[in-house]
């Protein structure tokens, strides 16, 4: 009996030994591959050392032309390129426990778009990869357990709908953004102004409120998300706090994304950025 029980300790430990060197091997390639997606992503991005000037704030609302002179950007070189580093948590459903994530993310203004790296930890030993992404006005949602078993490869209007209002809640980390072409404002009231972003045949809106400092404290809007295995248009909200400066640029540095459904609110992502990197995202451009 004493034999059987340790062969079969020696089988599972086997197993699992050979679990994590499949995951770990996974990791790398999935990784790897994200790498070379980055790279690719930023290939003709060029800094050309324009400069936000007094002019470029013309004609936008007040408190949105409050938020420019506010954050640092007058004076400064329009944000082309951004690479920042979080630490998230998440969780996916409601009541569900939050789980911590590791998060890269990189974007760039010229052709709007984002690519978003996660590990999130779900258990010892257990984790899910992650990696959204928005360019040519496409977005795109691929997750995989362990590196490994693709639980989402999510693509669609719905998927770029929400892509696009992700990006254009974001462009609160990179201010300078919201003086692109492919963003109109409109006046709301003294507090709040409205941002509608048309990119690769799809136009979508969202409502920014600001503090009396001329701050971002949060973003609605109506998106698209996944409930139950169906495609439903919600209010989405985040709210944003902690503000702070990276290298020069004043930007909220926590957030909270916030599902407003029929049963209440359900927050189910939480992120703070430890590092930002503006125009020379090492090892890119």
């Amino acid at each position: 009996m004493q034999k059987i029980l340790l062969v079969t300790l020696a089988c599972i430990l086997g197993i699992l030994v050979l679990v994590i060197a499949v995951s770990v091997l996974a990791n790398f390639w999935f990784n790897k591959n994200v790498e070379k997606e980055v790279k690719e992503f930023f290939r003709g991005v060029k800094n050309k050392g324009d400069i936000v000037r007094e002019a470029d704030l013309e004609g936008l609302p007040p408190v949105v032309r409050k938020w420019m002179e506010n954050s640092g950007v007058l004076g400064r070189e329009r944000i082309v390129a951004v690479r920042l580093k979080q630490k998230a948590s998440m969780r996916i459903k409601e009541g569900g426990p939050w789980m911590p994530a590791d998060v890269q993310q990189y974007f760039r203004v010229d052709d709007p778009g984002f690519i978003w790296k996660a590990r999130v930890n779900m258990a010892p030993l257990l984790y899910f990869a992650g990696r959204d992404s928005y360019h040519d006005g496409r977005g795109h949602m691929l997750i995989k357990v362990l590196s490994l078993i693709k639980v989402a490869d999510a693509r669609g209007k719905e998927i770029s709908q929400g892509a696009m209002l992700r990006y254009l809640a974001e462009t609160c980390w990179f201010p300078s953004a919201a003086l692109s072409k492919y963003i109109k404002w409109e006046e709301v009231d003294a507090n709040s102004a409205r941002a509608t972003m048309t990119c690769g045949g799809i136009t979508a809106s969202g409502v920014f409120t600001f503090n009396r400092e001329g701050e971002v404290v949060s973003f609605v809007a109506q998106r698209y998300g996944d409930f139950n295995g169906q495609y439903l248009m919600k209010t989405w909200i985040v709210n944003m706090s902690k503000h702070k400066e990276f290298n020069g640029i004043r930007i909220p540095a926590a957030g909270e994304v916030v599902w407003r459904l029929e049963t209440g609110d359900y927050s189910w992502y939480r992120t703070e950025i430890t590092d930002i990197e503006y125009n020379k995202p090492a090892g890119y451009l």
